[in-house]
């Protein structure tokens, strides 16, 4: 039935409605794709953090930085050396913390654990957390990607 003052007919009002359905499926479907493709973030080669904020850490501690739009992890180990990780899980990049007490890594995401040097020993973590190299000058700490050949 078509109404007097009607600007479209039935079929019309249809035909647009799946068409925006198909339109929002096929969106959902590359979205994702695109995103893989074209990373919506960079991740910095370097990043220059005041020593200060980190000199008076107490040993087997942890304490956070911006890596880019990730979480990265300053550890003190017990002996006074530190070790720079990024912070987020290896399994589906969720962040991970630091469990003192006993002395390991906790994703909470999928119950994945890492052992105090980053290394994966339960759950799903398929690698370990991915070091970075740390440079303490005077008055900074520079955190940097690991270099290929510093992992081998």
């Amino acid at each position: 039935m078509k109404l007097k003052h009607s600007l479209f007919t039935r079929r019309q009002f249809l035909n647009g409605l799946i068409g925006g359905w198909v339109g929002a499926f096929l969106a959902s479907l590359v979205y994702p794709v695109v995103k893989f493709i074209f990373p919506p973030y960079k991740e910095p080669d370097e990043v220059i953090l005041p020593l200060s904020d980190f000199q008076d850490m107490p040993p087997n501690s942890v304490k956070n930085f911006a890596w880019g739009s990730k979480l990265g992890l300053v550890k003190k180990n017990d002996d006074g050396t530190h070790f720079a990780f990024v912070g987020v899980c290896t399994h589906l990049d969720c962040n991970v913390a630091y469990m003192d007490d006993q002395r390991k890594f906790f994703c909470a995401c999928h119950d994945g654990w890492y052992d105090e040097n980053g290394i994966n020993i339960g759950g799903p973590p398929p690698t370990p957390l991915r070091r970075l190299t740390l440079v303490i000058t005077e008055e900074e700490m520079i955190v940097k990607k690991e270099s290929p050949e510093e992992t081998s």
